[in-house]
């Protein structure tokens, strides 16, 4: 691991799924209102009770440019970027256009495969020119890093459990690259 220059792969991916992981034990949302921070669902709890129960909606902006969502995508979240698979469900979006690099986040679920997952959001980036770094899994996590140019990087994480994966996906881009 370098700890200077180009952050590594393994460090991104490891750096994504413990924060997805740590937020997750923690059983909901954190206290901070730090723009960047979208705690992953806990996947230990069953589907059913999961998809039974209406999704929470709130927003909020810690700063001008800044907002994050419950249950839906933030207002203005780039779709083109980050395009929501079909037939997912949002459990948590945010997005940060004034920071440089712009972060957006997106922590999803759905009724699919974690391969098949990784396959859609391989196939949305490498279509806008991002390369997959190598390497597809941080222990028994599927994890993906892609890389353009030499500083936007997008990192997609996949945890399944009884058929359902979640998925969260963090993209750090230069502000004029946000459609």
């Amino acid at each position: 691991m370098k700890l200077f220059g180009k952050p590594q792969p393994a460090t991104l991916a490891l750096v994504a799924v413990g924060a997805a992981l740590s937020l997750s034990a923690c059983g909901g949302m954190p206290t901070s209102s730090a723009p960047s921070e979208v705690p992953a669902p806990a996947s230990s709890a069953p589907a059913s009770s999961a998809s039974s129960s209406p999704q929470a909606t709130s927003s909020s902006s810690a700063t001008a440019g800044a907002s994050a969502s419950v249950g839906s995508l933030v207002p203005g979240f780039p779709q083109q970027l980050v395009p929501l698979m079909p037939q997912a469900a949002v459990e948590s979006s945010s997005f940060d256009k004034n920071s440089s690099p712009a972060s957006v986040a997106l922590v999803g679920t759905i009724a699919a495969p974690a391969d098949a997952v990784v396959a859609f959001y391989t196939s949305a980036f490498t279509a806008q020119g991002f390369k997959e770094v190598p390497g597809s899994t941080v222990g028994t996590i599927r994890s993906k890093d892609f890389l353009r140019g030499d500083n936007e990087t997008v990192n997609i994480s996949v945890v399944e459990n009884a058929g359902k994966s979640t998925f969260t996906i963090g993209a750090n881009v230069a502000p004029g690259s946000i459609k």
